[in-house]
């Protein structure tokens, strides 16, 4: 079974007031390539995150971004600075009576001044905050796992359809590799009848090796077998249950390297059509393996 790198996924839990939501999208790339976004008090569960992605997906730009928040009333709370407000209220007196003012100071004008009442910090149990997020990436990865596996069966089908054209093609062009002998002796005997009109007796032996040699250089057959040995593996890999990008890229260009030698040898206008028809059919194959794992 394959699985797609391209996939979404988001879920959300809360245990004890505290609650974490989290988003992953995940894209194409050579290797696993983690990027994640966390609450600045959270950063201390970096490491833990990634081995968590690390252990489920092999390949991929895994984007994740993670919020925690305490929901809980006694997440609310603020304290005084007294000493700096104190400070405050006798720079506002000496200030008043500086300019003797007759008005009275009130708690408006102290607290005006900056930073009199803060939020208060309060230290996280992050224990329970770790056993929240981690509980969050783990319904979240399964269901990346399971739309990637979804996208995976599409492309599954396509590839599997792809294959099933190249093989037949393939058979084609190999039933026409085998008229290549006879359409070379016919060519042959035709120049030589006009390079020799008059001319009597013409040597068979000699000419049955100029068209093996000839035969010979155009001959495709070792290429076909590679070809359909290439199929029965690209298939196999199709069916295992182990990440099969890299192996399918490196199959990939084998199938092109057979491919652009058929084209090289090839003399049939017939047969070349066939062979840049399975360029073509390969071409689309190699885009749709950029997106397995």
């Amino acid at each position: 079974m394959i699985n797609s790198m391209t996939a979404y996924s988001e879920a959300a839990f809360t245990e004890n007031d505290i609650r974490a939501e989290v988003e992953i999208r995940s894209y194409n790339s050579k290797n696993l390539d983690i990027a994640l976004y966390l609450p600045p008090f959270c950063r201390r569960f970096e490491d833990g995150v990634k081995k968590m992605v690390a252990e489920r997906l092999s390949r991929g730009r895994v984007e994740i971004r993670i919020s925690v928040k305490d929901e809980s009333q006694a997440s609310t709370g603020f304290v005084v600075d007294e000493q700096r407000a104190l400070a405050y209220f006798k720079a506002l007196s000496l200030l008043k009576n500086c300019l003797a003012l007759d008005a009275d100071l009130t708690l408006d004008q102290v607290i005006a001044g900056r930073d009199m009442i803060l939020d208060e910090e309060r230290e996280p149990d992050f224990d329970l905050v770790w056993q929240v997020v981690s509980s969050t990436m783990i319904k979240a990865l399964s269901q990346l796992e399971t739309m990637r596996a979804v996208e995976g069966e599409n492309l599954l089908t396509d590839l599997e359809a792809r294959m099933a054209f190249i093989e037949t093609e393939l058979a084609t062009i190999e039933a026409n590799a085998l008229e290549i002998p006879e359409i070379y002796r016919e060519r042959l005997l035709e120049k030589l009848s006009r390079l020799t009109a008059g001319v009597e007796n013409l040597d068979p032996v000699r000419l049955s090796q100029e068209v093996a040699i000839l035969a010979d250089k155009s001959d495709i057959s070792e290429e076909i077998v590679r070809a359909y040995s290439h199929i029965k593996q690209f298939r196999e890999i199709l069916a295992s249950n182990e990440p099969a990008g890299r192996k399918l890229n490196f199959l990939i260009q084998e199938f092109n390297r057979e491919f652009n030698t058929m084209g090289s040898k090839s003399s049939q206008a017939q047969l070349s059509h066939r062979v840049v028809n399975l360029k073509s059919e390969l071409e689309k194959i190699r885009e749709q393996v950029q997106n397995i794992e």
